[in-house]
């Protein structure tokens, strides 16, 4: 099996952390900085632990700290909860691991199909695709040889990428988010061999992707607006928004809700022409 594509994951995030500290605002020197952030014995210095020790970490060498020292680094790069979490994530404290279902009680379809002009799916930690209902494969899956079953993340980042796309464009700033909040979701279930496998694809296939996977930001609750370019010339936008399915642990359910009702009576008429 190859190396993961996050391999030595807990000292890469430290060092992002560290770089994108600014030293101004925390009273410390801004002369003779060659580089962005903060020095590694000043994040040390802050976190109350050896600067050698801390060295080591970033480098993958340190061993993983104990709760108490996950909490003094938190505080000493200044992480908001949710990077918190990541980080005693990373250092394996509190990982549980994703039995992955396949199916879904017939109950939770229905809910789906209920929902007649709202894209709605099921999904995995690792962003694949269980149940959807006929909205959602007609917006996210066309033309797929199973569109009841595709990956969330390798369709947004190979088949609806805008060649336009930049840092601070929507798509750009959608695609944040949803890597952001898939990190988060895939190491909360272990980062397992489907997740990485993912990873490992788009990071080989996708240019915006591997970007952005490598600025390890974090999202506790992804929720994006998106417009849809559709049959015809016509366009919807949706928000959407997810929820934890009660007793099945690993699956998510992702709805598009359309932000008007010209967007909801697009996707209507795709779905009852005439």
């Amino acid at each position: 099996m190859p190396n993961p594509p996050d391999e030595n994951a807990l000292g890469k995030f430290l060092r992002e952390r560290r770089r994108r500290l600014d030293p101004g605002p925390l009273g410390l020197s801004l002369e003779r900085r060659r580089t962005p952030g903060l020095r590694r014995e000043e994040v040390a210095l802050r976190a109350h632990v050896s600067p050698a020790w801390y060295t080591w970490l970033e480098q993958g060498r340190g061993g993983f700290p104990s709760a108490d020292v996950l909490d003094r680094l938190a505080r000493g790069l200044d992480l908001n909860p949710a990077e918190r979490e990541f980080l005693f994530l990373l250092a394996g404290v509190g990982i549980r691991v994703d039995p992955s279902p396949e199916t879904v009680d017939p109950g939770l379809q229905r809910l789906l199909d209920s929902l007649e002009f709202s894209p709605a799916m099921v999904r995995t930690s690792a962003w694949d695709v269980v149940a959807a209902n006929a909205a959602a494969r007609l917006l996210l899956a066309p033309g797929t040889p199973e569109p009841s079953r595709f990956n969330v993340l390798e369709n947004f980042f190979l088949h609806s990428h805008d060649p336009d796309a930049r840092p601070g464009t929507p798509w750009w700033e959608a695609a944040r988010s949803i890597v952001a909040g898939f990190r988060l979701e895939a190491f909360r279930a272990g980062f397992g061999l489907r997740a990485r496998e993912v990873v490992s694809g788009l990071v080989d296939r996708s240019v915006p992707f591997a970007q952005l996977w490598n600025q390890w930001e974090i999202s506790a609750s992804p929720r994006w607006s998106k417009t849809f370019l559709l049959a015809g010339a016509a366009s919807a936008s949706f928000e959407s928004t997810t929820f934890a399915v009660q007793f099945s642990p690993g699956l998510t359910l992702l709805v598009f809700t359309p932000v008007t009702d010209t967007d909801r009576d697009t996707v209507k008429r795709l779905l009852v022409p005439g």
